[in-house]
């Protein structure tokens, strides 16, 4: 697909619906993101979750993807010491959560990690640019690459994943002309979120683009909402709630009929045992 110069679509799933609907849809790569933290579990931020939070995840998305490949987030905490750590836990992520290759965070200060980790035999896609885990150490959320010295650290650190032997890198928050460039001189493909059309393929957080949320929540610049399944959800909760309120559901067409004559003689029965108890 990469050199066919064709997209690649690439979509977060944190369960088994939102895996079924991403793999009939037709998207290639379904990343398992540690955003889960966030749109499933109602934590604070994506360094809440643990690694057996993603372990979890990791088996409903499975159970959900048939065609899809599907990569798995490392979370904070369970690669950053060294290579060793990196491969345990991505082989726990393999064989324990059944996904298909792990992503991790950042570049050059993790090229060991990804050596280590692709020698296990497991495909390792890097993450550089904005990398949330990180998020405290860049002074937040803010955009990598404005600047000459920023856009050289962003290429320095693609190039170092690539080096390593990462299948693709996600280019997080950064310029769409540096990005761009950025892709041109990797071998890899690119997968951008907030990092312009030039990018290899393009990736989105599900519940964002679905619309799958509350009115007032903070979106990034970079998301477009695709549908509005907050909207449609809540509309259909509040008509079943009404529904039943008013004893209009259930209707005759949602329930199983019995023969009157067997009802009768059920009737009749309770009625007997009713006078006896009496």
């Amino acid at each position: 697909m990469h050199r066919r110069h064709e997209p690649i679509t690439m979509l977060t799933a944190h369960d088994f619906p939102s895996a079924h609907a991403a793999d009939t849809s037709g998207i290639e790569v379904i990343l398992v993101g540690d955003s889960l933290a966030m749109v499933a579990l109602g934590l604070p931020n994506t360094n809440s979750v643990t690694l057996e939070d993603m372990l979890l995840h990791c088996r409903s998305v499975m159970r959900g993807a048939q065609a899809a490949f599907v990569v798995g987030d490392l979370p904070m905490g369970s690669y950053e010491l060294d290579a060793r750590q990196a491969t345990e836990s991505a082989i726990r992520m393999v064989k324990e959560g059944g996904v298909h290759g792990v992503k991790l965070e950042c570049g050059m200060d993790v090229a060991e990690q990804i050596r280590g980790v692709t020698r296990a035999g497991i495909p390792v896609l890097a993450h550089v640019g904005l990398t949330p885990q990180r998020s405290n150490a860049l002074g937040g959320f803010r955009v990598q690459g404005k600047s000459v010295a920023g856009a050289v650290k962003v290429l320095r650190d693609a190039l170092a994943v690539q080096e390593a032997g990462a299948w693709g890198v996600v280019l997080e928050a950064v310029p769409a002309e540096v990005a761009a460039l950025v892709t041109k001189k990797l071998r890899i493909p690119t997968i951008g979120i907030g990092a312009g059309a030039g990018c290899s393929g393009q990736v989105l957080v599900q519940v964002d683009m679905l619309g799958n949320y509350p009115p007032g929540r903070f979106l990034p610049k970079f998301v477009k909402r695709f549908g509005d399944v907050w909207g449609e959800t809540t509309r259909a909760i509040a008509a079943y709630r009404e529904e039943v309120k008013g004893r209009s559901y259930p209707a005759e067409e949602h329930t199983y009929p019995m023969p009157k004559e067997e009802f009768a003689d059920f009737e009749k029965m309770v009625e007997i045992g009713s006078d006896k108890n009496q």
